[in-house]
């Protein structure tokens, strides 16, 4: 099976909490990153400073005022967090705390959930409780869009594999070019995107009718269809 250890960078960037947002922005830049993980003196993850956290501080530039309604709202402690985000002067002051980790022996399913779940960009991997790596989502599609994303299996995961997409390529509704399928010990992991809800349930009845499954993962995205 392959597990996360298989896919995530382990050429670490990283910063201290101490690090002065401009040092952390020159980084991203420099390095072509989204993100960077903020670690102490022991490797342990603190946080995460994204882009996002670096443009919501810029934006104080001429100091721009919440609109008095918004204020009216929002409770003191949430305004007194927002201020100190977006005038601190240290990866400490802007980095958000207790974000998405995953362990690398997690496997490549468990990640493509967790990545849907908390719509994350990158997951921190984390080996009794120290940061050993990064996996993104484009680390995720490499295996998922190539062969090797079903290595180790065993033969009878292969003809599971091979029956369910034989049985959908004879169904016109199926659309295999934007899903992909992964059978692990039985069980069968259903990725990529459907038009509604009774497209979902046609694949997974389909998957559930291959002789030798277990069960089956739903992982499929709605499509977003923008208005004309």
């Amino acid at each position: 099976m392959v597990t996360i250890a298989d896919v995530m960078t382990t050429d670490l960037v990283t910063v201290s909490p101490d690090t002065p947002i401009n040092e952390v922005a020159a980084l991203l830049y420099n390095r072509r990153i989204s993100g960077v993980p903020v670690v102490d003196a022991a490797g342990q993850l603190l946080g995460v400073v994204g882009e996002g956290d670096l443009i919501a501080h810029a934006g104080t530039v001429g100091e721009q005022r919440q609109s008095w309604w918004l204020k009216f709202f929002s409770d003191t402690t949430s305004l007194a967090r927002d201020y100190a985000r977006t005038h601190g002067r240290l990866a400490r002051d802007v980095m958000r705390t207790g974000v998405a980790t995953i362990a690398e022996t997690a496997s490549i399913a468990e990640a493509a959930k967790l990545f849907a779940r908390q719509q994350a960009k990158r997951l921190p991997v984390l080996r009794d409780g120290q940061l050993v790596g990064i996996v993104t989502r484009s680390d995720l599609l490499k295996v998922l869009a190539t062969s090797a994303a079903t290595p180790q299996v065993s033969a009878d995961d292969r003809t599971i594999r091979a029956r369910l997409l034989e049985h959908l390529g004879a169904q016109s509704w199926a659309r295999l070019s934007n899903k992909n399928i992964i059978v692990e010990n039985g069980t069968v992991h259903l990725f990529g995107f459907v038009q509604n809800d009774q497209e979902r349930q046609a694949i997974r009845l389909a998957a559930e009718s291959i002789a030798g499954v277990n069960a089956v993962e739903d992982h499929l995205t709605p499509e977003l269809h923008l208005p004309v």
